[in-house]
């Protein structure tokens, strides 16, 4: 992964049953002047898979300003996220792994992208699993955010960010990072596995099937059980008043991880229980 915006743990989460098939939805009613338009991103995929509707491609000249999960053309984000994705606690990501565990992953890391595990020993276990994430791909990764960060450059929409980088690469910080190293490890140690389960991901992604999502991800090896409301609920809860407040200004297109938007404390419901008529466009 080149940043956090492309890992894919966006999908660790579940969805409410009976969801239509679709990444893109209109919020409209409850007092706003005009309808504003939520779109399901994942962080990494091909460009041989990557697609984009023209009804999202017609929301987003629809929308008077976007939002995204952060600020991408933010001059100082790039420093931010070099900064939050080193240890600062004076260990190594050596003394989180066992031996044998630590010469797996200087060995795949050496094959796979020529780099010494030892030059990268300060960097967070998350900062290395993003890295990890695209030695899974035949291919370079196309971003989502890129692509609509270089489409509001183009049309001088304003962009905007949900959060800040210090809060977003924090939330990694409060999962111990014995946990995630162990991950880390096990995605190297089953890579046939993870590279598969990656593939029938991206697979359902495209046929915008969020019950698909969901069934994989419940019998997944790699998540973050214990630690979903860290990574999704509290985040999710903390979007909607600003979601709230930019949709009553101007009518906005936001675009987040797809696994931010079902389930119960998904986005979409937030929105739901407080007045908004939430739908799918097809």
């Amino acid at each position: 992964m080149k940043t956090i915006q492309l890992l894919v743990l966006c999908f660790f989460v579940q969805w409410s049953y009976a969801q239509e098939k679709s990444l893109l939805w209109e919020v409209s009613g409850n007092g706003l002047p005009k309808p504003s338009y939520l779109y399901g991103t994942i962080h990494m995929i091909c460009p041989n898979d990557y697609f984009l509707t023209d009804s999202t491609k017609a929301a987003f000249q629809k929308a008077e300003q976007v939002y995204l999960e952060l600020d991408m053309d933010d001059p100082t984000l790039m420093s931010k996220m070099m900064q939050m994705m080193l240890l600062t606690n004076g260990k190594k990501i050596k003394d989180y792994l066992k031996p044998e565990e630590y010469t797996l992953l200087s060995d795949y890391f050496k094959e796979k992208m020529g780099t010494n595990l030892d030059q990268m020993g300060g960097m967070k276990p998350f900062a290395l699993m993003s890295m990890l994430y695209t030695t899974l791909l035949s291919c370079q990764p196309q971003s989502y955010e890129v692509v609509f960060t270089q489409m509001a450059s183009s049309t001088k929409k304003e962009l905007l960010g949900l959060e800040t980088v210090e809060l977003q690469m924090g939330v990694f910080d409060q999962i111990p990072y014995e946990k995630q190293a162990g991950l880390l490890a096990d995605m190297v140690r089953k890579k046939d596995e993870s590279s598969k389960e990656f593939g029938d991901m991206v697979a359902l992604y495209k046929k915008q099937d969020l019950e698909g999502l969901l069934k994989l991800m419940d019998n997944s090896e790699w998540d973050f059980n214990g630690y979903e409301d860290i990574l999704l609920a509290k985040r999710n809860s903390a979007w909607v008043p600003i979601m709230e407040k930019a949709m009553k200004s101007k009518s906005t297109f936001f675009a987040v991880g797809a696994g931010h938007l079902g389930g119960t404390k998904g986005v979409l419901q937030l929105l739901k229980k407080q007045g908004y008529i939430v739908k799918a466009v097809l």
